[in-house]
């Protein structure tokens, strides 16, 4: 039980662009939300 512990209590990934917490999915190693990643399109 203490390994699950660890990892609920990490903290939230939030995007290094505008601060906006990240959903993070398996295996993903994004530093910008989706729409600061968007405006880099432009």
């Amino acid at each position: 039980m203490e390994t699950l512990e660890f990892y609920r209590n990490l903290p939230k990934k939030v995007c290094v662009e505008c601060g906006q917490e990240i959903e993070e999915q398996h295996e993903s190693y994004l530093y910008e939300c989706e729409r600061c990643i968007g405006h880099g399109n432009d």
